[in-house]
């Protein structure tokens, strides 16, 4: 056998490798395009519901869309409640200021030596009490109300103790000092009462310990 025939028979031969590598490489692509449908189908059939299925779906999705407007409905009054019924709320807060100024007012005109025991000075301070209760009668009007402190049991939610007052003819714990009177704005806090509560005197606390010691 010559060159040539050899050289003819080795391209032949390539050549059949590949047109077999082609048909492997198309039969592939037809087994997977195959399986791919397979699979389209099974998801398909998987998908479908019946008529009673489909009914109970939307049904849910029916409910659940009610629920959300009906929670939407009571956020919108309930929004709408607070804007009426809190909506000065701000500006009672801030109002507040000129109550504590009329009172530091009064404080300062009372301690002054000059002033004190004259005429000029009891004017002042009845024109200030006039203006101070008409500002009350306002909040009052607005459903603004003064905190109850003195000789009430402090209370964490309405009260903000400052200072203890040494006074053994008071409960512990009880309000014997108001620095700064808080107020209500119906059932919410405008402000908490700043207060000084009641302990005992510290020779007392001496003497229970040691009772409590001979006793043990």
């Amino acid at each position: 056998m010559d060159n040539e025939e050899i050289k003819e028979n080795i391209n032949n031969s390539k050549t059949e490798d590949d047109k077999l590598d082609a048909q492997t490489t198309e039969n592939d692509i037809e087994a997977k395009k195959s399986e791919d449908k397979n699979s389209e189908s099974e998801n398909n059939d998987d998908e479908k519901l019946t008529p009673e299925q489909e009914l109970e779906t939307l049904k849910d999705k029916l409910a659940r869309t009610f629920a959300e407007m009906e929670n939407q409905r009571r956020r919108f009054e309930k929004e709408k409640e607070d804007a009426y019924e809190y909506g000065g709320y701000s500006f009672a807060k801030e109002a507040l200021n000129l109550l504590d100024n009329l009172e530091r007012s009064k404080a300062v005109l009372e301690n002054d030596d000059k002033l004190k025991d004259t005429e000029a000075l009891k004017k002042i301070i009845e024109h200030l009490n006039i203006i101070n209760n008409d500002m009350l009668s306002i909040f009052k009007k607005n459903n603004i109300d003064p905190i109850k402190s003195i000789n009430e049991k402090l209370d964490p939610n309405l009260h903000q103790a400052m200072m203890e007052v040494e006074d053994d003819t008071k409960e512990p714990g009880t309000i014997v000092q108001e620095i700064q009177k808080g107020f209500m704005m119906k059932d919410r806090l405008l402000r908490p009462s700043l207060v000084g509560v009641s302990k005992k005197k510290v020779k007392e606390v001496e003497k229970e310990e040691q009772k409590d010691e001979k006793n043990k």
